[in-house]
Protein backbone atom coordinates (compact mmCIF):
# COMPACT_ATOMS: atom_id res chain seq x y z
CA UNK A 1 0.00 0.00 0.00
CA UNK A 2 1.04 3.31 -0.74
CA UNK A 3 1.73 6.34 1.61
CA UNK A 4 -1.00 9.67 1.39
CA UNK A 5 0.74 12.69 2.09
CA UNK A 6 -1.53 15.96 2.00
CA UNK A 7 0.34 19.01 1.49
CA UNK A 8 -1.31 21.60 3.54
CA UNK A 9 -0.27 25.58 4.48
CA UNK A 10 -3.54 27.32 5.97
CA UNK A 11 -2.73 30.28 4.16
CA UNK A 12 -2.71 30.89 0.48
CA UNK A 13 0.09 32.08 -1.73
CA UNK A 14 3.17 30.19 0.55
CA UNK A 15 4.47 28.01 -2.57
CA UNK A 16 1.89 24.91 -1.58
CA UNK A 17 1.50 23.53 -5.20
CA UNK A 18 5.01 24.59 -6.12
CA UNK A 19 6.48 22.42 -3.42
CA UNK A 20 3.62 19.77 -4.32
CA UNK A 21 5.20 19.36 -7.95
CA UNK A 22 8.82 19.80 -6.80
CA UNK A 23 8.46 16.98 -4.22
CA UNK A 24 6.39 14.60 -6.47
CA UNK A 25 9.06 14.64 -9.11
CA UNK A 26 11.66 14.54 -6.58
CA UNK A 27 10.64 11.30 -5.30
CA UNK A 28 10.21 10.10 -8.82
CA UNK A 29 13.44 10.94 -9.57
CA UNK A 30 14.49 8.77 -6.48
CA UNK A 31 12.95 5.92 -8.57
CA UNK A 32 10.02 5.57 -6.37
CA UNK A 33 6.08 5.65 -8.51
CA UNK A 34 4.47 8.79 -7.24
CA UNK A 35 0.66 10.33 -8.28
CA UNK A 36 0.27 13.90 -6.98
CA UNK A 37 -3.75 14.96 -6.95
CA UNK A 38 -4.80 18.26 -7.55
CA UNK A 39 -7.60 18.94 -4.77
CA UNK A 40 -7.88 22.56 -5.74
CA UNK A 41 -11.45 21.73 -7.18
CA UNK A 42 -12.16 24.89 -9.17
CA UNK A 43 -8.72 26.10 -9.55
CA UNK A 44 -6.47 23.54 -11.00
CA UNK A 45 -2.72 25.45 -11.17
CA UNK A 46 -0.97 21.94 -10.43
CA UNK A 47 -0.99 21.00 -14.21
CA UNK A 48 0.93 24.16 -15.15
CA UNK A 49 3.37 23.87 -13.13
CA UNK A 50 4.18 20.61 -14.30
CA UNK A 51 3.79 21.15 -17.74
CA UNK A 52 0.44 19.32 -18.44
CA UNK A 53 -2.47 21.67 -18.74
CA UNK A 54 -2.65 20.79 -22.55
CA UNK A 55 -2.76 16.90 -21.93
CA UNK A 56 -5.84 17.41 -18.83
CA UNK A 57 -8.91 15.17 -20.61
CA UNK A 58 -10.56 13.73 -17.59
CA UNK A 59 -10.30 14.71 -14.18
CA UNK A 60 -10.20 13.75 -10.43
CA UNK A 61 -14.05 14.34 -10.19
CA UNK A 62 -15.33 13.01 -13.53
CA UNK A 63 -13.20 9.84 -11.74
CA UNK A 64 -15.55 9.92 -8.64
CA UNK A 65 -18.21 10.01 -10.27
CA UNK A 66 -17.95 7.00 -12.78
CA UNK A 67 -17.44 8.80 -15.80
CA UNK A 68 -14.27 8.01 -16.41
CA UNK A 69 -11.50 5.52 -15.26
CA UNK A 70 -8.57 6.58 -12.76
CA UNK A 71 -6.59 5.05 -15.94
CA UNK A 72 -8.03 7.44 -18.50
CA UNK A 73 -7.77 10.33 -16.33
CA UNK A 74 -3.96 10.04 -14.89
CA UNK A 75 -1.35 11.68 -17.14
CA UNK A 76 1.96 10.41 -16.90
CA UNK A 77 4.39 12.74 -16.48
CA UNK A 78 7.13 13.50 -19.71
CA UNK A 79 10.25 14.44 -17.69
CA UNK A 80 9.96 11.04 -15.71
CA UNK A 81 7.96 8.09 -16.46
CA UNK A 82 7.31 7.32 -12.32
CA UNK A 83 5.92 10.66 -11.87
CA UNK A 84 2.16 10.91 -12.65
CA UNK A 85 -0.86 13.14 -12.28
CA UNK A 86 -4.74 13.70 -11.80
CA UNK A 87 -6.25 17.21 -12.33
CA UNK A 88 -8.98 19.04 -10.17
CA UNK A 89 -12.05 19.80 -11.77
CA UNK A 90 -12.07 23.77 -13.24
CA UNK A 91 -16.04 23.02 -13.57
CA UNK A 92 -17.11 21.82 -10.85
CA UNK A 93 -16.87 22.98 -7.10
CA UNK A 94 -16.12 21.56 -3.37
CA UNK A 95 -19.59 20.49 -2.88
CA UNK A 96 -18.87 17.80 -5.22
CA UNK A 97 -16.53 16.05 -3.18
CA UNK A 98 -17.61 13.56 -0.46
CA UNK A 99 -16.15 11.18 1.78
CA UNK A 100 -17.05 8.10 0.09
CA UNK A 101 -15.57 9.47 -3.10
CA UNK A 102 -12.80 10.59 -1.90
CA UNK A 103 -11.73 6.93 0.11
CA UNK A 104 -12.65 5.15 -2.79
CA UNK A 105 -10.29 7.09 -5.19
CA UNK A 106 -7.12 7.31 -2.57
CA UNK A 107 -7.89 3.57 -1.96
CA UNK A 108 -7.31 2.83 -5.32
CA UNK A 109 -4.13 5.35 -5.60
CA UNK A 110 -2.66 3.62 -2.79
CA UNK A 111 -2.94 -0.18 -4.79
CA UNK A 112 -0.77 1.33 -7.35
CA UNK A 113 1.40 4.17 -6.35
CA UNK A 114 4.46 3.92 -3.88
CA UNK A 115 3.48 7.96 -2.67
CA UNK A 116 0.23 9.66 -3.17
CA UNK A 117 0.34 13.27 -2.98
CA UNK A 118 -1.89 15.57 -2.57
CA UNK A 119 -2.26 19.27 -2.93
CA UNK A 120 -4.62 20.44 -0.72
CA UNK A 121 -6.84 23.97 -1.11
CA UNK A 122 -5.79 27.05 0.59
CA UNK A 123 -8.09 27.95 3.66
CA UNK A 124 -9.53 25.56 5.78
CA UNK A 125 -12.75 24.85 4.23
CA UNK A 126 -14.29 21.52 2.90
CA UNK A 127 -11.90 20.92 -0.03
CA UNK A 128 -9.19 21.09 3.21
CA UNK A 129 -10.89 18.76 5.25
CA UNK A 130 -11.34 15.89 2.20
CA UNK A 131 -7.56 16.13 1.44
CA UNK A 132 -6.30 15.53 5.07
CA UNK A 133 -9.42 13.08 5.62
CA UNK A 134 -7.37 9.95 4.57
CA UNK A 135 -3.78 11.05 4.99
CA UNK A 136 -1.10 8.70 6.53
CA UNK A 137 1.38 11.87 6.77
CA UNK A 138 1.05 15.75 6.04
CA UNK A 139 3.81 18.34 5.09
CA UNK A 140 2.90 21.58 6.45
CA UNK A 141 4.40 24.63 3.86
CA UNK A 142 5.20 27.73 5.76
CA UNK A 143 6.56 31.01 5.16
CA UNK A 144 8.47 32.53 8.21
CA UNK A 145 5.93 35.34 8.64
CA UNK A 146 3.32 35.53 11.27
CA UNK A 147 0.41 35.43 9.20
CA UNK A 148 1.53 32.10 7.43
CA UNK A 149 2.38 30.15 10.70
CA UNK A 150 -0.94 31.55 12.35
CA UNK A 151 -2.24 29.26 9.69
CA UNK A 152 -0.36 26.87 9.10
CA UNK A 153 -1.30 26.17 13.41
CA UNK A 154 -5.38 26.36 12.41
CA UNK A 155 -4.67 23.68 10.26
CA UNK A 156 -2.81 21.44 11.78
CA UNK A 157 -5.44 21.66 14.60
CA UNK A 158 -7.84 20.94 12.25
CA UNK A 159 -5.75 17.88 10.59
CA UNK A 160 -5.26 16.19 14.18
CA UNK A 161 -9.28 16.42 15.18
CA UNK A 162 -10.94 15.55 11.72
CA UNK A 163 -8.02 12.88 9.93
CA UNK A 164 -9.62 9.22 9.92
CA UNK A 165 -6.19 8.30 11.52
CA UNK A 166 -7.03 10.10 14.70
CA UNK A 167 -10.70 9.18 14.73
CA UNK A 168 -9.23 5.52 14.78
CA UNK A 169 -6.96 6.86 17.70
CA UNK A 170 -3.38 6.83 15.73
CA UNK A 171 -1.49 10.09 14.47
CA UNK A 172 -1.17 11.37 11.22
CA UNK A 173 2.96 12.36 11.22
CA UNK A 174 3.27 16.06 10.43
CA UNK A 175 6.55 17.84 8.86
CA UNK A 176 7.46 21.29 8.28
CA UNK A 177 9.05 22.95 5.09
CA UNK A 178 10.10 26.59 5.79
CA UNK A 179 9.83 28.50 2.10
CA UNK A 180 11.20 31.12 0.65
CA UNK A 181 14.18 32.11 3.12
CA UNK A 182 16.02 35.00 2.68
CA UNK A 183 19.18 34.77 5.19
CA UNK A 184 19.79 38.54 5.02
CA UNK A 185 16.63 39.26 6.32
CA UNK A 186 16.88 35.94 8.75
CA UNK A 187 20.43 38.06 10.21
CA UNK A 188 19.01 41.22 10.15
CA UNK A 189 16.04 40.04 12.31
CA UNK A 190 12.97 41.10 9.35
CA UNK A 191 12.58 37.60 9.28
CA UNK A 192 11.48 34.66 11.60
CA UNK A 193 14.11 31.94 11.72
CA UNK A 194 13.07 28.21 11.59
CA UNK A 195 13.96 27.84 15.32
CA UNK A 196 11.23 30.27 16.05
CA UNK A 197 8.52 28.63 14.09
CA UNK A 198 9.55 25.17 15.35
CA UNK A 199 9.06 26.74 18.96
CA UNK A 200 5.70 27.93 18.01
CA UNK A 201 4.39 24.68 15.47
CA UNK A 202 6.54 22.11 17.27
CA UNK A 203 6.63 19.92 14.59
CA UNK A 204 9.53 18.05 12.74
CA UNK A 205 11.73 20.22 10.41
CA UNK A 206 11.67 18.39 7.05
CA UNK A 207 13.54 20.77 4.53
CA UNK A 208 14.35 24.61 4.28
CA UNK A 209 14.13 26.52 0.89
CA UNK A 210 15.25 30.01 0.12
CA UNK A 211 14.08 32.33 -2.01
CA UNK A 212 14.74 32.05 -5.50
CA UNK A 213 13.48 33.78 -8.31
CA UNK A 214 14.34 30.67 -10.79
CA UNK A 215 11.16 29.59 -9.07
CA UNK A 216 8.49 31.79 -10.93
CA UNK A 217 10.24 31.28 -14.36
CA UNK A 218 10.64 27.75 -13.97
CA UNK A 219 6.84 27.39 -13.37
CA UNK A 220 5.87 29.47 -15.45
CA UNK A 221 7.87 27.50 -17.81
CA UNK A 222 6.21 24.04 -16.77
CA UNK A 223 9.68 22.57 -15.57
CA UNK A 224 9.84 22.62 -11.69
CA UNK A 225 12.64 24.05 -10.32
CA UNK A 226 14.07 20.14 -9.25
CA UNK A 227 15.17 20.02 -12.50
CA UNK A 228 17.70 22.70 -11.82
CA UNK A 229 20.70 21.52 -9.86
CA UNK A 230 22.22 25.15 -9.66
CA UNK A 231 19.03 26.35 -7.91
CA UNK A 232 19.18 26.90 -4.53
CA UNK A 233 15.23 26.24 -4.26
CA UNK A 234 16.00 23.06 -6.49
CA UNK A 235 18.71 21.60 -4.50
CA UNK A 236 16.50 21.74 -1.58
CA UNK A 237 13.73 20.07 -2.67
CA UNK A 238 15.81 17.25 -3.97
CA UNK A 239 16.80 17.20 -0.33
CA UNK A 240 13.88 16.97 1.07
CA UNK A 241 12.29 14.33 -1.56
CA UNK A 242 15.86 12.65 -0.42
CA UNK A 243 14.21 12.39 3.21
CA UNK A 244 11.03 11.35 1.95
CA UNK A 245 12.42 8.76 -0.06
CA UNK A 246 14.53 7.31 4.00
CA UNK A 247 17.90 8.82 2.83
CA UNK A 248 19.80 10.20 5.73
CA UNK A 249 20.38 13.76 4.27
CA UNK A 250 21.22 16.78 6.66
CA UNK A 251 19.73 19.68 7.06
CA UNK A 252 21.43 22.60 5.01
CA UNK A 253 22.08 26.29 6.82
CA UNK A 254 20.56 28.20 4.50
CA UNK A 255 19.40 30.96 7.10
CA UNK A 256 23.16 32.37 7.76
CA UNK A 257 25.07 34.51 5.71
CA UNK A 258 29.14 34.85 5.15
CA UNK A 259 30.37 38.72 7.17
CA UNK A 260 33.46 40.41 7.01
CA UNK A 261 36.59 39.31 5.81
CA UNK A 262 35.24 35.73 4.66
CA UNK A 263 32.94 37.57 2.57
CA UNK A 264 35.31 39.70 1.00
CA UNK A 265 37.20 36.42 0.30
CA UNK A 266 34.20 35.09 -0.73
CA UNK A 267 33.92 37.65 -3.79
CA UNK A 268 37.48 37.83 -4.98
CA UNK A 269 37.39 33.32 -5.46
CA UNK A 270 33.70 33.52 -7.55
Amino acid sequence: MGIVIAVISGKGGVGKTTATANVGLGIALNNKKCIVVDFDIGQRNLDMILGLENRVVYDMVQVMDGEASVKQAVIKSKIDENLNFLAASQTKDKSTLTSEKVKKLIDELKDNYDYVILDSPAGIESGFEHTIEYADKAIVIVNPEVSSIRDADRAIGILDAKSQKVKDGEEVEKYLIVNRISADMVQSGEMLCSEDILDILNIPLLGKVSEDRGVIDASNQGKPIILDNKSDAGQAYARIAGRICGENIPLKDVESVSTGMFKKLAGIFK
